[in-house]
């Protein structure tokens, strides 16, 4: 596409030095924008890089993260930011608030590269991205997300509720040893939290086996994907075990980079984290450094309103929050992916 009538020019991929100015002059770029992120994408070989560049004769630059599925026949194929299992992409931008029809022309332009595109937005995203998204089915996801103005100190007295501290004083009078590695050598031990907490996220609908494919396919967490993570943000991933008697109860795994901080994953043994509180002090350790370090966010990830996900999060002073999810597809690939994901929902008996 070249530039002409305010349309903008189109480069794809990104280069990596441009990625990185967009990271730096984004205050609201989140971990999952993050070039380690990126580059965790792409380094498992399933998805190629059709990130897109956009530059308008004004000046500004969007970079839209973007992959497609290696070997997709071309009548099927789709592109998204980022693919399901990989979490929020969606535009990183310079200047300021973007205009109506700089939004306008990248998502126009977009949803004509593929049978299907995908993109979920920030929480903090520019109104004009959803309100432009004429060509897209639009739906939005709770997410839960701790401000850190202030430092520990405001949050814990003023964020977090008086049963999260309570909890956490509760915990640090059991006696629970708790570790942070940042090397990769404690990912074996939350595997195997991850794994002793599969039967439980079954709760009986369904058998083992389709448990783990249902939640792999969500936030994928094999052994080879966290090392993955892990090799790509070196330092700025976090793994949090506790303790108690010398045995692991509860671990979590927290990514950071650029202003933020993100819970990514967390798994634990329930009859023996539950009594000791060992989530809240975990969390409660892993916020008082992200403040520490002085980052602006604490990101909790999704949950739906309402549920004991959610209320475990408020308790901890995160607030709601959408992420918008934009769907552009031509309607027989949407017909068909429709049809699909009510007959996996009728056999597992998940709404």
């Amino acid at each position: 596409m070249t530039s002409g009538n305010g349309s903008p020019t189109v480069t794809s991929p990104v280069p990596r030095a441009v990625w990185e100015s967009l990271l730096g002059a984004d205050e609201g770029a989140v971990v999952t924008q993050s070039l380690a992120w990126r580059d965790a994408v792409f380094a498992g070989g399933r998805y190629q890089d059709v990130s897109l560049l956009y530059e308008f004769p004004s000046g500004r630059q969007v970079v839209l993260p973007m992959a497609r599925r290696r070997g997709q026949p071309h009548q099927v194929a789709m592109m998204a930011s980022w693919p399901r299992a990989w979490g929020v992409g969606g535009p990183l931008t310079t200047g300021g608030g973007i205009t109506a029809a700089e939004a306008a022309a990248v998502l126009d332009d977009v949803a004509g590269r593929a049978s299907r595109v995908e993109l979920r937005l920030r929480h903090d995203a520019d109104e004009a991205w959803v309100k432009e998204a004429r060509r897209y089915r639009i739906e939005r996801i709770g997410r839960y997300v701790l401000d850190l103005a202030g430092g520990f100190d405001e949050v814990w007295k003023h964020r977090f509720r008086g049963t999260a501290r309570t909890a956490v004083r509760k915990a640090e009078r059991s006696g629970l040893e708790v570790e942070v590695d940042r090397s990769g050598q404690l990912l074996g031990v939350f595997y195997d939290l991850y794994e002793k907490s599969m039967p439980r996220w079954g709760a009986g609908h369904e058998p083992l086996w389709l448990t783990r494919r249902r939640v792999n396919w969500v936030n994928p967490t094999s052994p080879s994907h966290l090392a993955l993570i892990a090799g790509h943000f070196g330092e700025g991933c976090a793994t949090w075990v506790a303790s108690a008697k010398g045995e692991p109860v509860a671990a979590i795994i927290v990514l950071s980079t650029g202003a933020q901080v993100q819970y990514r994953w967390g798994a634990m043994d329930k009859e023996g984290a539950n009594p000791v509180r060992a989530n809240e002090l975990l969390h409660r350790l892993a916020i008082e450094e992200a403040c520490r370090e002085g980052y602006r966010c604490y990101d909790m990830g999704g949950a739906h309103p309402g549920s004991s996900l959610a209320g475990f999060k408020e308790k901890l002073g995160a607030t709601l929050h959408y992420n918008h999810f934009l769907l552009a597809a031509r309607p027989a690939v949407h017909a068909a992916r429709r049809l699909s994901r009510d007959i996996a929902k009728k056999v597992t008996g998940w709404g």
